[in-house]
């Protein structure tokens, strides 16, 4: 038996416990078909009628016959999700943010994954470098759809640069093959002053733009550089001009893509208004805000929330001292939020501490890259209240552990302080400066 395959739990009332299937069992075929990972297994189960060939933990084979007319999910768990090896990145990009992690950190951060199947299944953006031509036609075939394309540039001389290899493949004719064949694609563009800016950009952008509606959105973000890029392509950072000149060529093709076909299609991150010194845009002109996880109006919807919040939010008084710990990026935006709470409510005081991100260098400073040690290192000794706030994207997905392994309960043990981390909301900010999660 393919051990990819073993089931490691089945859901409680699920359709594959009322049809016998227990952890342990392999699923072989679906209605004739291998299941070769977790695309295939995911599109031949998707269906009224399903012939299951399950072998069982004893070393039987069993034949299921399953009728689904509500199209549910067969409720089974793999011990390895994607019922396959992981298909780690083959480039070596020149602006790969895992080349710039320091030594010594835990070993799965160091996994580089280039996996279309995790941008089904998670949202992740693949660059297509390490898929055959078959593997493009089983997209198109079984009709994934939307899939997440790191397409950084167009012009194959600079795909080549930017991708650290010669195999990079033709992206604009295999975005067209998709489509032709009705996939939905989200593009990236991680932009690097002198390589993919410039002329290049606006190549890339239009080429983008000519395949709207099956290029849904596009977002510009700026490369992160960390302290650690000894050896490393020689990048420098977006200057407040810089950043205005590429927020210029944008806002040029918003206006002529609204204008023609009724949606702006490209977006730049928030990080490029901040360093221009440019006011981030209202939430009307984010759309339906298709790149939000890449930190494309990101601000502008917690403002917004944030706003709605205190205006539904009475006048009171509150004797309480809170504190906050903020990367630079949202430092001005927390301090306004702060400023406003503590006019509505009288005794309430925020303490709103920017924290320099000295674990990957000055120039990270989002609060999602911020780590457990620097908190710790600059808050110690500053009063903090009876709670402090972080963002919630500062810890391991799932895990109550920063990027440099200092757990939550031990940042609060050294800062002797209820450390409270918050998501990305502007209403669940308001909750936790007020207390109300604990109701």
């Amino acid at each position: 038996m393919d051990k990819y395959k073993r089931i490691s739990s089945v859901d409680s009332g699920s359709i594959a416990e009322e049809a016998g299937i227990e952890s342990g069992d392999y699923i072989l075929e679906i209605n004739g078909h291998g299941v070769t990972d977790i695309l295939a297994y995911k599109y031949y189960s998707n269906d009224e009628n399903i012939t299951l060939t399950v072998g069982k933990k004893n070393g039987d084979t069993e034949i299921i016959e399953i009728e689904n007319p509500y199209f549910e999910d067969l409720g089974l768990n793999f011990e390895y999700p994607l019922l396959s090896k992981s298909r780690s990145c083959r480039n070596k990009c020149i602006f790969c943010f895992i080349d710039q992690l320091p030594k010594g950190m835990r070993k799965t951060l160091y996994f580089k994954d280039d996996d279309s199947r995790l941008s089904l299944l998670h949202g992740n953006y693949v660059t297509l470098t390490n898929l055959s031509d078959k593997d493009i036609k089983d997209i198109a075939d079984m009709h994934i759809s939307p899939i997440n394309i790191s397409v950084h540039a167009t012009d194959s001389k600079v795909r080549e640069v930017l991708f650290g290899h010669k195999n990079t493949g033709d992206i604009i004719k295999r975005m067209k093959f998709f489509a032709d064949n009705g996939i939905t694609m989200n593009g990236q563009i991680v932009l690097c002053k002198g390589v993919n800016d410039g002329e290049v950009l606006n190549k890339t952008l239009e080429d983008l733009c000519g395949l709207y509606p099956a290029v849904y959105s596009v977002s510009v973000v700026p490369v992160g550089l960390t302290k650690y890029r000894e050896g490393l392509y020689p990048l420098e950072p977006f200057e407040k001009e810089d950043a205005a000149k590429v927020l210029d060529k944008i806002e040029e093709f918003q206006r002529k893509m609204l204008e023609k076909c009724g949606s702006r299609v490209i977006y730049a991150s928030d990080e490029f208004y901040l360093t221009a010194g440019r006011d981030v845009p209202p939430c009307k002109e984010y759309e339906d805000f298709p790149q939000i996880e890449n930190g494309v109006g990101l601000i502008s919807s917690i403002r917004e929330e944030f706003n709605e919040a205190l205006e539904d939010l009475e006048e009171q008084s509150l004797d309480r001292e809170i504190s906050i710990a903020s990367g630079k990026a949202a430092y001005p935006l927390i301090c306004g939020f702060k400023e406003q709470l503590c006019r509505k409510i009288k005794g309430l005081k925020i303490n709103v501490y920017e924290i320099t991100n000295n674990f990957f260098g000055e120039r990270i400073t989002v609060c999602g890259l911020l780590t457990g040690g620097d908190i710790e290192a600059q808050l110690e000794g500053k009063p903090l209240g009876e709670r402090l706030l972080i963002s919630h994207s500062a810890l391991r997905s799932g895990e109550d552990v920063f990027l440099d392994d200092m757990t939550l309960s031990e940042l609060e043990k050294s800062l002797n302080v209820k450390i409270i981390p918050v998501y990305n909301d502007g209403y669940e900010f308001v909750e936790a400066v007020l207390g109300k999660e604990e109701n």
